[in-house]
C-alpha cells in the first residue's frame, strides 16, 4: 500500500542526503519521481545536501496545490511513480493535506523530509500536520551532535555566534555560520542555557555548575 512517510530529525542529520539517496535508488530502477522543495540552501528549485550533492526540484510557493500539480503532470502523459518533499516543515498544513491526498487518491508513495521544531522549540505547522497525518514517522538514526558531544535534539538560530530566541519562524540560513543569521544544533541543556559553541568558548571552562547558595 502507498504511504505518506515523514522522515524527521534535527538540522545536519542527513535528511536531504537520504532524500537524494531515495531518488537515486528509484531512478536507477527506471522509476520517475516528482521532487518538491522549498527554501533550500542551494537556491530556488534545488534539493541539496551538505555533502555537496544537488538535483533539480519543483519550488513550492504559498499557493501551490501539490495534488493539482501532480494531476496536471500525469494528465499531460508524464510519469510520477513517487513523490519526495524536502524541507517539508516549510509547507502549509493544507499542502500536507494535499500530499496525503496524493497517496490516497493517486496511489503514490510520498516521502517527506523535515525538521519538527523551530529555533524556539515550537512545532512548524507543516511538521505538525505531518505528525497528524503520516502513515509512518521515521526519526533519522544519523545523530547530529551538540558542541559538547551530546546528541543534538534542538535547533538554534544564531546571530554572530550568539543564540537568539525571537524573530520570524522562517529565516533561511545554514548551520555553523558565524556571520549574520546561522543555525546550530544543540542538546536540550545547552539550548535552554542559550550556550552555543561560540559562547561556550568565550565563557568559563566549566560553566555548568550547580547553583549552591553560600553557607
Amino acid at each position: 500500500m502507498p504511504e505518506l512517510v515523514f522522515f524527521s530529525g534535527t538540522m545536519d542529520c542527513g535528511k536531504s542526503t537520504l532524500a537524494l539517496q531515495i531518488e537515486h535508488n528509484r531512478s536507477a530502477r527506471g522509476l520517475a519521481g516528482m521532487i518538491f522543495t522549498r527554501n533550500d540552501r542551494a537556491g530556488e528549485g534545488k534539493l541539496s545536501s551538505r555533502l555537496g550533492l544537488v538535483t533539480d526540484a519543483v519550488e513550492v510557493e504559498d499557493g501551490t496545490d501539490l495534488y493539482a500539480y501532480l494531476v496536471d503532470h500525469l494528465s499531460q502523459g508524464a510519469r510520477a511513480d513517487y513523490v519526495i518533499a524536502d524541507e517539508a516543515q516549510f509547507l502549509a498544513p493544507e499542502q500536507i493535506d494535499q500530499l496525503a491526498r496524493v497517496v490516497d487518491d493517486l496511489g503514490l508513495d510520498v516521502y517527506a523530509f523535515g525538521i519538527t521544531t523551530d529555533f524556539r522549540t515550537k512545532l512548524f505547522p507543516g511538521s505538525q500536520r505531518l505528525v497528524e497525518l503520516a502513515d509512518r514517522i521515521e526519526v533519522l538514526q544519523v545523530e547530529a551532535l551538540c558542541w559538547c558531544g551530546a546528541r543534538a535534539t534542538h535547533n538554534a538560530r544564531t546571530v554572530g555566534g550568539e543564540m537568539v530566541v525571537e524573530g520570524a519562524q522562517v529565516v533561511v540560513g545554514d548551520v555553523n555560520r558565524s556571520d549574520a543569521v546561522g543555525y546550530e544544533v544543540l542538546c536540550r541543556r545547552h539550548h535552554r542555557r542559550r550556550m552555543t559553541a561560540a559562547t561556550a568558548r568565550a565563557g568559563a571552562l566549566s560553566p555548568d555548575v550547580l547553583p549552591v547558595a553560600p553557607a
